[in-house]
């Protein structure tokens, strides 16, 4: 019994459920899940109730942790807390994982010796603009190796399975820092590659991932590319490689000219596939505007005021 699944969670209660249910029906894992977690980030603690009520349902201890200070980082080293497993899987609220998921991250772990297996994400974005659609499932999702292997670079923390002892050190390896704006898998992500820790992909664990309609916006996933954009300047600051920042801004210049000029065209004519244009464009320019003051927040108070003026709270 060495493995826990930690579902971090902000007033999402039906996306919550569904990922629940899914790890509850999760096949060939039965003498390793130890537990699962839910991360409850809203301060009012709104899915204690929820979690309660399946903890019978559930097929093994079911725990209800909650991160009251609204943040994306806060809430995964809450979740980390409240568990003693070895190995740890994350799964985002806006999951849900198909049967033989974390068997498959299990089975890529052991094949490949890495500290931190991934595996593959099928976008879907049921509201978004008919023109977008496509785009949006690809934004959405994750592609990568045909077959289970050891790979050079990480991806996020959503499906996700991680070596305790190696990949997360200490009692809250989230920064802090990026509670608001995300990219807090990134920095844990560099530390452990400057460790000299590697990196794996599970081919078959596959996972849905939902975006909500106000996600399902250009708007939206153009700010996300932005952000996505600034991560590798951000890190190289992050570790004074002052070369390594000049180059990331290079390559960013590159990819604003080139894709901002392909951008205006496609618009002109109103070309279906524009919108991965502007997406490149954005992370180009993501690139050269890396500073403080330009991240924008996506997560911890930003959406908890926004789901706050969408349904406010009773009193």
């Amino acid at each position: 019994m060495d493995v826990a699944v930690i579902i971090p969670t902000l007033r999402r209660p039906d996306e919550l459920e569904r990922a629940l249910r899914s790890v509850f029906a999760q096949t060939g894992v039965e003498r390793r899940l130890r537990e699962i977690v839910v991360a409850d980030n809203d301060p009012l603690g709104s899915a204690r109730a929820m979690v309660e009520g399946l903890q019978a349902q559930a097929p093994c201890p079911l725990i209800y942790a909650h991160a009251s200070t609204p943040g994306v980082a806060t809430a995964r080293n809450v979740g980390l807390a409240a568990t003693e497993a070895p190995l740890i899987a994350f799964l985002d609220d806006d999951e849900a994982a198909t049967p033989g998921w974390l068997a498959a991250l299990l089975h890529g772990l052991e094949t490949t010796g890495a500290d931190v297996v991934f595996g593959p994400i099928t976008g879907r974005a049921p509201s978004a603009a008919a023109w977008l659609v496509p785009y949006m499932e690809r934004f959405f999702g994750r592609q990568g190796p045909e077959r289970t292997q050891e790979i050079d670079a990480p991806y996020g923390c959503g499906n996700s399975l991680m070596r305790r002892a190696t990949a997360l050190p200490g009692a809250a390896p989230f920064s802090t820092d990026a509670d608001q704006a995300g990219g807090e898998d990134d920095i844990l992500f560099a530390a452990l590659t400057e460790r000299g820790g590697r990196f794996g992909w599970a081919a078959d664990a596959w996972v849905d991932e939902f975006a909500p309609p106000h996600r399902a916006t250009l708007s939206y996933t153009l700010a996300r590319a932005f952000a996505y954009g600034q991560g590798p300047s951000q890190t190289a600051a992050a570790a004074q490689n002052w070369p390594g920042v000049a180059r990331w801004m290079l390559i960013g210049a590159a990819q604003t000219a080139v894709w901002g000029a392909a951008s205006l065209v496609l618009a002109v004519i109103r070309h279906p596939k524009r919108a991965e244009a502007y997406d490149r464009t954005a992370r180009g320019i993501g690139k050269l505007l890396w500073m403080k003051g330009f991240e924008p927040h996506f997560y911890g108070a930003r959406e908890l005021a926004r789901l706050d003026a969408a349904n406010p709270p009773a009193v």
